[in-house]
């Protein structure tokens, strides 16, 4: 797969993996496209490696008591689903890793509900800051046309779609923002599976997508 993707991550999303700051929806999608793509988890090592230098340079500030405790307490009631394998190429099926420790298995796993036009959707449970859900977008189908109120980061899992931008296949993520409207189509063949994450909701342009909106959380 790593040959065939030309759709990559942006440095900002990757330092900001690094960092631990992104939502967890996008901290999932980007674990994903990294298990996916060495060039991106080569260049999130140089990331690291950076940040680990300017930590080996930084003063250290005194810790409150109990400080080790509460982290350790915290991971444990969070978990590190994302974390999991997020380095490690995938482990078979279509889903990478990372979607796998969420759902507990592949598509076998995955509770699909549809949303109109054949499109189905599955919400994986996340952070309330952003929102994650694997789409499975029939050969041919198209989602309707939208812009969007913040960030959408789209990775494709199997089959293709195009929009007015390019066209993006397995291992591809496309970087969505305020300045692009767009309408994504699948290509002829396979179906298209896609994980996607937003932080705000999209802005549909069609009347009926704007009613089923707030039902589909999209």
């Amino acid at each position: 797969m790593q040959d065939r993707i030309k759709h990559h991550l942006t440095d900002a999303l990757l330092m900001a993996y690094s960092a631990g700051t992104l939502p967890e929806a996008f901290s999932l999608t980007v674990a994903a496209h990294i298990s996916l793509c060495d060039d991106c988890r080569a260049r999130l090592g140089a990331f690291e490696a950076v940040g680990g230098a300017l930590i080996d340079t930084t003063e250290a500030s005194p810790m409150a008591a109990g400080s080790l405790e509460a982290t350790l307490e915290r991971i444990k009631a969070e978990g590190t689903r994302v974390l999991q394998g997020h380095a490690a190429p995938r482990v078979g099926g279509v889903l990478p890793r990372p979607v796998q420790n969420y759902i507990g298995g592949d598509l076998d796993c995955v509770r699909w509900r549809p949303v109109g036009m054949g499109v189905r959707q599955a919400i994986i449970p996340t952070a309330r800051d952003a929102t994650a859900r694997l789409l499975y977008i029939p050969a041919g189908a198209a989602v309707p046309d939208h812009g969007h109120r913040g960030t959408e980061l789209t990775l494709v899992l199997q089959g293709a779609f195009h929009d007015e931008i390019d066209r993006f296949g397995p291992g591809d993520i496309e970087v969505a923002d305020e300045d692009l409207d767009h309408r994504p189509v699948a290509d002829a063949g396979a179906d298209c599976i896609c994980l996607a994450a937003t932080d705000a909701p999209l802005r549909f342009k069609g009347l009926l997508p704007r009613l089923a909106q707030p039902f589909l959380r999209i």
